[in-house]
């Protein structure tokens, strides 16, 4: 069973000014893939101490996705947060995201989304729109039990 912590990072959503769409949409795909998995869900602001925070407590899940602040504004600041915890970078998730995501619009080549590993946990960061997060959880489903069955030590 997969154990896997989606973190929406949004101003406005942790406000209230508008609805985290996004966080549900992951957790919904996550769960047609994975009937089994526990999925949590939580929305902060793009508060770099908050993110890490948040971050940090849900470290020993075999994946962490956060959803947002990925982009070019000064309150963007998932990346540097995630890269700052890692331990090491898995680019090859990322490289893959964007290569696919600029497939459905050039505008991803603007996404500074990071990957990487901190103990054995998979930290991911995905882009803030539905269709964002719909295309990048439905491109890392066949790959997640594999990544995690390798970080157990197996599935080489």
């Amino acid at each position: 069973m997969l154990r896997i912590a989606v973190i929406t990072v949004s101003d406005r959503a942790f406000r209230g000014e508008y609805e985290d769409l996004s966080g549900p949409r992951i957790r919904e795909i996550l769960l047609k893939g994975f009937p089994d998995a526990e999925v949590s869900l939580e929305v902060v602001p793009d508060e770099k101490e908050v993110l890490r925070k948040a971050i940090e407590s849900r470290l020993g899940a075999d994946y962490i996705f956060t959803t947002g602040g990925t982009g070019l504004s000064p309150r963007d600041i998932t990346p540097e947060v995630t890269a700052q915890i890692c331990e090491r970078e898995l680019p090859g998730i990322s490289e893959y995201i964007r290569i696919k995501s600029v497939e459905e619009t050039p505008n991803a080549v603007f996404s500074r989304g990071f990957s990487g590993v901190r103990g054995n946990t998979i930290l991911v960061n995905f882009p803030g729109s539905v269709k964002a997060v719909t295309l990048c959880t439905s491109l890392l489903l066949p790959v997640m039990e594999h990544g995690a069955e390798m970080l157990r030590g197996g599935g080489h």
